[in-house]
């Protein structure tokens, strides 16, 4: 699977594009179409709290596109959170494909 990782207005080093495509391409365990993906990182304006870590992921599969957006303290939290979203949307995905 092709995972593109777009960091916006910013240098992500590579040891966090690394773990965020580690994550990703194990997507492809749960469904087998996955033609790619886009992740997008960015920093919101700070808020009390400090989560301005947003992590977007856009999947490519066939008939339609997944998307999810999640934000935490760090990129990887977010991360995680994010390819959950999508994990579960896939199984969804995939069982209605299989209804059908």
């Amino acid at each position: 699977m092709n995972v593109k990782i777009h960091s916006v207005k910013f240098d992500a080093d590579r040891k966090l594009l690394g773990f965020i495509e580690e994550k990703v391409s194990k997507l492809e365990v749960f469904y087998d179409d996955i033609m790619g993906a886009e992740v997008f990182l960015r920093l919101e304006k700070d808020t009390q709290e400090r989560e301005n870590k947003v992590v977007e992921i856009k999947l490519d599969v066939a008939r339609s596109p997944l998307f999810s957006k999640k934000q935490s303290k760090t990129f990887e939290e977010a991360t995680d959170q994010s390819v959950d979203a999508i994990r579960r949307q896939l199984l969804k995905h995939k069982n209605k494909l299989r209804k059908n």
